[in-house]
């Protein structure tokens, strides 16, 4: 794929700011991280070069420095909250990443539970986290928070959460997702601190909207299409125009919040260290963009995506209306169509030639291939297939898996498992084709094609089941469908 943002500049660039940052506070700075830090997939599609774990490659550069500090709120763990792109709870996604931490060499002090309260489920995992010999600390609702700030910075505020002990000059505050309590941590940790005599920053690092981008840029609206269920919209920072006269780019949140977050630093330092909500962050990304126009068509690619994302949550139930016409009028103003996304409209054509449902995968080097329904492997399973051959320059005449070869797997689908499809799946494929692959070269030959597929698009029709979701993804795919089948 083109790429069009440097990453190996963003690393240095991004890692050597927040030094500079730290040294601003006198040698100690608490860092809110937003966004996923291990595996942000939406900043590796809309910027086309940046890898899933940039943020974690940065902080790596930092370890010697750095020491994280996961929060999660307990209503999350009570209610069983999941993350949407992995399927698992906010309970396992934690114990996920803190391995993660751990095998990357970071050093991961404590667990803050937030909004805490003594539920059996809470406290479960509570224990669970100290036989990984974590510390665990409780944050607790305060009331009034945040407008009422006399109460909030007050031993009945702040100063009731317990106080995080931390070693290292970099704090970085992290979650598994959105609402879990970062700023709050960060702000709780800034007032004990101060009692305590100790100077102590915060900073912000959200990677979108990117501060340094127009306001309509299309990654930007492409993070508005992302974040349309929360209804974030971006517009541009009053308060650092006003200071500097400077147009740049902030969200709704962000920018509300600041009041209340300037009068709580002048309440905590006697005076605020920041001017505007831009002032507050630390994001580089913006000056890492090396092909602005591989970016903007990332964008709008992704917008359309989201579409696709969000009219399938609302057959499911899922996602509301407001979300598909607020994605719908980011299209609007971009100028999009389903069209544009070249995947799905070929996708969409091949249905209307064959009358079913069809799949597409565009490769690397915007070759498309399409599939189809067939009597042994669905379409997604059979525009796998022919995709890998291409690949691998195998003709097409040539067969790597034979009807012989099929046959006894859906003979065990329909006669022993019960299945009323007889089609293969893409994971019985791959199974069907790496046993093939161990006296068959060409089979063999076809399977090594398989890393290629990472970063391809693919489109599907009708919906798909998880497993076919979740295999395509595996291997790296980004893929959208519709909700015909619900």
């Amino acid at each position: 794929m083109k790429k069009g943002f440097d990453n190996e500049k963003y690393l240095k660039m991004q890692s050597e700011h927040i030094i500079e940052r730290i040294g601003q506070f006198g040698g100690k700075l608490y860092l809110e991280f937003g966004g996923k830090l291990f595996d942000d997939l939406h900043a590796s599609r809309v910027l086309p070069g940046f890898e899933e774990d940039s943020k974690l490659q940065m902080l790596m550069k930092l370890a010697d420095q750095a020491e994280m500090v996961m929060v999660v709120s307990a209503e999350d763990i009570e209610h069983n909250k999941i993350r949407g792109d992995l399927g698992i709870g906010y309970d396992e996604d934690v114990i996920r990443l803190v391995n993660i931490f751990k095998s990357k060499g970071l050093y991961l002090s404590s667990v803050v539970i937030t909004k805490y309260a003594p539920e059996r489920s809470v406290v479960l995992f509570e224990n669970r986290l100290k036989s990984y010999g974590l510390k665990v600390y409780h944050h607790y609702i305060i009331p009034g928070y945040p407008t009422d700030i006399p109460a909030v910075i007050s031993e009945e505020g702040y100063g009731r959460n317990d106080y995080i002990e931390t070693t290292r000059p970099l704090v970085v505050i992290t979650a598994p997702g959105p609402g879990s309590g970062k700023l709050a941590t960060c702000l709780s940790q800034l007032y004990h601190e101060h009692k305590r005599g100790i100077n102590a920053g915060y900073a912000k690092f959200e990677t979108f909207p990117i501060w340094n981008l127009p306001l309509e840029h299309p990654v930007n609206l492409a993070y508005e299409a992302a974040t349309a269920d929360l209804k974030d919209v971006n517009m541009i920072d009053p308060y650092h125009f006003k200071a500097y006269g400077q147009m740049t780019v902030n969200y709704n949140r962000d920018v509300e919040t600041f009041p209340v977050l300037y009068s709580m630093f002048q309440e905590i330092y006697g005076k605020s260290p920041y001017e505007s909500p831009t002032d507050m962050g630390v994001n580089m990304v913006g000056n890492c963009i090396v092909d602005d126009e591989v970016c903007q068509q990332a964008g709008r690619e992704e917008i359309i995506r989201r579409y696709f994302a969000a009219i399938v949550g609302v057959a499911e139930g899922k996602k509301d209306m407001n979300e598909v016409e607020k994605i719908k009028l980011l299209m609007t103003r971009e100028g999009l169509q389903i069209t544009d996304y070249k995947v799905a409209a070929a996708a969409q054509e091949r249905e209307r030639e064959t009358g079913d449902v069809a799949t597409a995968i565009e490769l690397e080097d915007g070759t498309i291939i399409t599939g189809k329904t067939g009597d042994l492997l669905g379409p997604t399973a059979a525009c796998l297939i022919k995709a890998i051959k291409h690949l691998a320059g195998i003709p097409k005449e040539i067969q790597i898996l034979s009807p012989e070869c099929i046959a006894p797997i859906q003979k065990l689908k329909i006669n022993y498992l019960g299945s009323r499809n007889p089609r293969l799946h893409p994971d019985e494929v791959l199974i069907a084709l790496s046993t093939n692959a161990s006296y068959d070269e060409t089979a063999e030959l076809a399977l090594k094609q398989l890393p290629k597929l990472k970063g391809c698009k693919v489109h599907t029709t009708a919906r798909l089941s998880a497993i076919d979701r979740r295999t395509i993804r595996r291997l790296g795919c980004m893929l959208t469908y519709e909700p015909k089948g619900l």
